[in-house]
């Protein structure tokens, strides 16, 4: 009974003193329990406003039963059953909600208070330490071990109380106890529990202690001892405040390898805080001054001080995979501790489902680490239905899984049941890629059939089952993959290694009959298969079959070719006609051009100015200004030199076609821009007509970005601004300053701001600013109203992630075309808003969004656009995560699609090596421009 009693003291006196520790980390934490919640559910307003709150409650619950994984959801469904104080309900969104995300330490903390206010009985005791259990799973929260300690303080009276308390702060102390600014709390819980443990040992005042007594007062002595020593050999801060209070304590002197490890942990200390400051005062998430941390971390190599500052990163920047990742891989390699190693891997696929990587990261942990068959399986479910967003990420996957299933298998055996699993995982992932990510998708994500080649190659080469390959890479050239040589040469290879040469032979015959990129590869490589092995018949059908073959590419080449010259021809002709019509319509104008103090006849009829304007060619027409030409010449100079849009052509470029005594150009020179002053000139567009006084304006915009030398806007023959000029620079890094105004609004109007460069003499010179690439941290935003403001935007996608940029699409004339790119802080936040943003109602206009892969920009010299076959001509579109384009059509027929190595190698997923010395028909064919097929025509 005293021992009880003892211990009951001990217990009370410790849960106080836990409690001020925990109170002093935890200020202003909400009281309540039951009767808050019972309170609240009672302070309504009314009637009304409880149909209103349970008519969104079921919503709530609607929504998530369509979509389990909508974070937000689960938040406010949680926080609005606490304000109605339905109990029942509440437990149950929390429990659900924890099944499928780590529980921030807020939700945590107000679960568990929650539950400890409603527990009655001892009994429930247990639920509530398994709920604490699950709570320091999730992330590293000082706040949440010391509730942890102080309520199984409550518990100490039963038998093994207190040393269950000793396990749960030991396990504390090696969980956060290394955390520079809040591993101390843990330390001084610690410390006191142990003080009141010490003085229940006591004896009463002016009682001597039993031998008993000295023995069991000098172990409790010895454990204080201990913990301040542990303590004082830690970087923490105010750890000055703890060796004076360990002088206090102690009867005796601080011993001098104490000192000595304290005094070498303050110097350590002064390493840290340099980094935790910068942690202080640093926004949210931090992620640039954590990394920053782990790298130190990294370079002293202390793998619990690395272990704690990935978690405490990780606590603030759950959503990142990049940082996961890079956590997992270092257990994975350093650790390799089994607990540690897959805990860690469970915690960040739970955080970002979505993200293909960490799913096969943890796939590869659970068997390196020897987990159950049946667990890695359901794993691999769970991943199925994570929510991938790409069609390519399931084939990564099901890629994943099928390894693994493949490294379980005997191949010595003829049968087993590991061979026969393997079997129907490769048939279901085939189904699946056909049912489930092609209907989602619009694409099956492996249009290569990689998965289908690997199950062909394991039955040839592990199986010796020849005939099951074969039926398998037939299937795969009936998915359109016989018209590529280097899937040909790939079941070639393996027929050569594995069958025998009657299907190889089959093969390349149907090669050479249906491949449509290098025909004369797959030819080539017929005929030396017959050279080597065949007989004088073999040789007699391979040359036939070749030579008919290729004689059809040929002549299909020059159908394209004939067809290309004639086009050319009808486009010259046409320019000439237009040039024609130029100048006829120029010529009308000139005589109907008063000459200089002659009257117009009244009636408006009659000819005038005709005979002045013959017997003065030099003059120019009314309206021109200085060296600028007329309107119809401007015109006519950009026929003739190719030059069109933003750059107009330098005095060398100027020169007529025909010189001679009669060419208007003669005695004409137009010079309106030197080419030599290139780098420090601009060339300002899509400026308004209508402008006053460009010039003074445009000096008024350009004079912040250097000194001016010149600025020559353009006007017509009439007198009219063009809408266009030069601004001219001292220097060049003016220039370069001046290009940072591209786009800005000027009258209504984006001004256009680009390099002065002569396109005929730099055709691939690119002005496009803006990326056309995949761009996973930004996201495209499509049905807008056109009224949609940038600002009205940003408040709508703020709520999602950071944005950094949001950019509002307009045409030319300034206009919104109701689309916009949305910029954010990194793809994770991104990924989440294409999730909640896709479907949105913005002033009764429903919005779609997706993640930016816009469309690759073709100049119109380039041969895609003149209708030659490009690289890319022939494959299968691969889609972004906008989906299909408006058209799929090819408009070449798929008998004369060709395409290059690079092209067939993103195809196909593989490159295919020429022979060493190939054959003239063996060499790929020349590339010829529209000019060269024109010449070869011309010449026949």
């Amino acid at each position: 009974m005293a021992a009880d009693g003892g211990a009951e003291a001990a217990g009370a006196a410790a849960e106080e003193l836990l409690r001020e520790a925990a109170d002093s980390e935890d200020e202003g934490e909400d009281g309540g329990g039951v009767e808050e919640l019972e309170s609240e559910e009672s302070s309504g307003d009314g009637e009304d406003e409880e149909k209103e709150n349970e008519a969104e409650i079921q919503r709530l619950e609607e929504q998530l039963s369509i979509n389990a994984f909508d974070y937000n959801c689960h938040l406010d469904l949680i926080k609005l059953l606490h304000q109605e104080g339905e109990l029942i309900r509440l437990r149950r969104a929390r429990q659900k909600m924890s099944e499928l995300f780590p529980l921030t330490e807020e939700i945590w903390l107000d679960w568990l208070k929650d539950e400890i206010r409603m527990a009655s009985e001892n009994s429930e005791r247990e639920k509530i330490y398994d709920l604490f259990e699950r709570a320091v799973k999730d992330y590293i929260c000082p706040e949440i071990w010391l509730e942890y300690a102080q309520y199984s303080i409550g518990g100490i009276g039963q038998e093994g109380g207190i040393e269950r308390v000793r396990l749960i702060l030991e396990r504390a102390l090696t969980a956060v106890g290394l955390h520079v600014t809040k591993g101390a709390a843990i330390w001084e819980a610690y410390r006191e529990f142990e003080n009141a443990i010490l003085e229940t040992v006591q004896p009463a005042a002016g009682r001597v202690p039993t031998p008993e007594q000295q023995q069991t007062i000098k172990v409790q002595l010895e454990k204080i001892h201990a913990l301040f020593r542990r303590q004082l050999g830690i970087p923490l801060l105010d750890m000055e405040a703890a060796y004076a209070e360990y002088e206090a304590w102690s009867e005796a002197p601080i011993p001098e390898a104490v000192t000595q490890s304290y005094t070498k942990a303050l110097q350590q200390l002064q390493k840290y805080k340099p980094y935790e400051e910068a942690l202080l005062v640093a926004e949210t998430p931090k992620l640039a001054e954590y990394q920053a941390y782990i790298d130190f971390e990294m370079k002293a190599g202390d793998p619990a001080r690395i272990q704690l500052i990935y978690e405490r990163a990780l606590g603030e920047n759950c959503l990142v995979p990049d940082l996961w990742a890079c956590y997992t891989q270092y257990l994975d390699r350093q650790l390799k501790v089994k607990e540690l190693v897959l805990s860690a891997h469970e915690r960040a696929v739970r955080n970002c489902p979505w993200t293909v990587k960490l799913w096969n990261q943890y796939l590869l942990a659970m068997e390196r680490h020897h987990v159950e068959h049946q667990v890695i399986s359901e794993n691999f479910e769970k991943a199925l239905n994570a929510g991938f967003i790409q069609a390519t990420d399931y084939v990564e996957i099901w890629q994943a899984y099928l390894d693994y299933l493949r490294r379980r298998v005997d191949f010595t055996q003829d049968s087993s049941k590991e061979l026969e699993e393997l079997r129907s995982a490769f048939a279901r992932a085939l189904e699946y890629l056909k049912q489930e990510v092609e209907e989602r998708f619009s694409e099956s994500g492996d249009p290569s059939c990689t998965l289908m080649q690997t199950w062909a190659r394991i039955e040839a080469r592990l199986c010796n089952n020849m005939q099951k390959a074969r039926e398998l890479w037939d299937s795969i050239m009936t998915k359109g993959n016989a018209k590529y040589a280097n899937m040909w040469l790939e079941y070639y290879n393996l027929e050569r290694a594995h069958g025998d040469a009657l299907h190889c032979r089959k093969a390349l015959h149907r090669a050479v009959q249906c491949t449509v990129d290098y025909p004369e590869h797959v030819c080539e490589v017929l005929l030396t298969l017959e050279r080597i092995e065949g007989t004088l018949e073999d040789w007699d059908a391979a040359v036939q079959k070749t030579e008919n073959r290729l004689a059809r590419v040929n002549e299909q080449r020059a159908k394209v070719a004939e067809k290309e010259a004639a086009l050319a021809k009808q486009e010259e002709e046409r320019a000439e006609q237009r040039k024609q019509a130029r100048a006829e319509k120029r010529a009308v104008k000139k005589s109907k051009k008063p000459k200089a103090g002659t009257k117009r006849k009244a009636d408006g009829d009659g000819e005038w100015g005709q005979e002045e304007e013959a017997e003065q060619p030099s003059k120019r027409p009314k309206g021109g200004s200085g060296d600028t030409p007329a309107e119809g010449e401007v015109e006519e100079m950009e026929m003739e030199t190719g030059l069109f849009g933003r750059n107009l052509p330098a005095k060398a470029d100027l020169k007529p076609k025909e010189e001679g005594a009669g060419s208007k150009w003669k005695d004409t020179p137009k010079i309106f821009h030197d080419s030599k002053k290139d780098s420090i000139t601009v060339f300002v567009s899509n400026l308004s007509y209508s402008m006053a006084e460009p010039e003074a304006k445009l000096k008024d915009l350009f004079a912040g970005c250097g000194e001016l030398a010149e600025v020559r806007p353009i006007f017509s023959n009439k007198g009219t601004f063009r809408g266009y000029c030069y601004v001219e620079f001292k220097d060049e890094k003016a220039a370069l300053q001046a290009l940072t105004l591209d786009r800005k609004i000027v009258e209504g109007r984006p001004m256009f701001v680009s390099p002065c460069v002569d396109k005929n003499k730099n055709p691939d010179f690119k002005v496009f600013k803006y990326s056309t690439a995949l761009e996973k941290h930004k996201l495209f935003v499509s049905g807008l109203p056109f009224s949609c403001t940038k600002e009205e935007l940003e408040e709508v996608c703020k709520a999602h992630g950071n944005v950094k940029d949001i950019r509002l699409v307009t045409n030319r004339a300034g206009k919104p075309k109701g689309l916009a790119y949305v910029e954010f802080e990194n793809e994770t936040q991104a990924s989440q808003a294409v999730l909640k943003m896709d479907g949105l109602t913005i002033k009764d206009h429903v919005i779609k969004v997706a993640i930016s892969n816009p469309p690759a920009r073709r100049l119109p010299d380039k041969p895609e656009a003149m209708g030659q076959p490009s690289q890319s001509l022939g494959l299968r579109q691969v889609y972004g995560a906008r989906g299909k384009g408006r058209t799929q059509l090819s408009m070449v027929p798929r008998a004369l699609q060709r395409q290059s190595g690079p092209a067939t190698k993103a195809e196909n997923g593989m490159v295919q090596n020429p022979p060493a010395t190939p054959s003239p028909s063996a060499e790929e064919p020349k590339k010829m421009s529209n000019a060269d097929f024109a010449r070869l025509l011309l010449n026949k």
